[in-house]
């Protein structure tokens, strides 16, 4: 069976396996973006098989990409009602963009802490002794062995 085969309407019907190979979405979490509603519902072959259409693949790139880039579920609903509605404001996407983006240096922010405390505490044991005298576990076992809040 092919896994792209016309529609009724004579467009292009992808089966979820290649839509999934498409988008390198797997094929649960493209039934559960349809179950959120973040994806239409697919049209249905006569043996209940799931057939997506152009629109379908394109909007699942777009979830994909957004996911990519961090988005949450919530963000992304929000991101599709705007993309569904062309004659609506754009600010509603740039603060959703904008608010992602404070998100990931904040971060950026808490990883670079933690990088600096990890290179701390690694440097304090050479691996030469005995786990007992690990300054590795010792910091692990006491947060107060830390220099900053990470």
């Amino acid at each position: 069976m092919s896994l792209v085969t016309r529609g009724s309407r004579g467009f292009f019907m992808f089966s979820i396996g290649e839509l999934s190979k498409r988008t390198k979405v797997k094929v649960p979490t493209i039934r559960y973006y349809e179950e959120m509603g973040l994806l239409a519902e697919a049209e249905r072959t006569s043996g209940n098989q799931r057939r997506y259409d152009k629109e379908g693949l394109e909007r699942l790139s777009f979830i994909r990409h957004a996911r990519d880039l961090g988005f949450s579920i919530e963000a992304i609903s929000s991101l599709i009602e705007l993309q569904d509605h062309p004659d609506r404001s754009c600010e509603a996407a740039t603060d959703i963009a904008v608010s992602q983006l404070a998100d990931v240096r904040a971060k950026i922010k808490r990883l670079k802490l933690l990088e600096k405390e990890l290179t701390r505490i690694s440097k304090g044991c050479d691996g030469h002794g005995v786990s007992e005298d690990c300054y590795v576990l010792a910091s692990l076992a006491d947060h107060e062995l830390c220099e900053r809040e990470h």
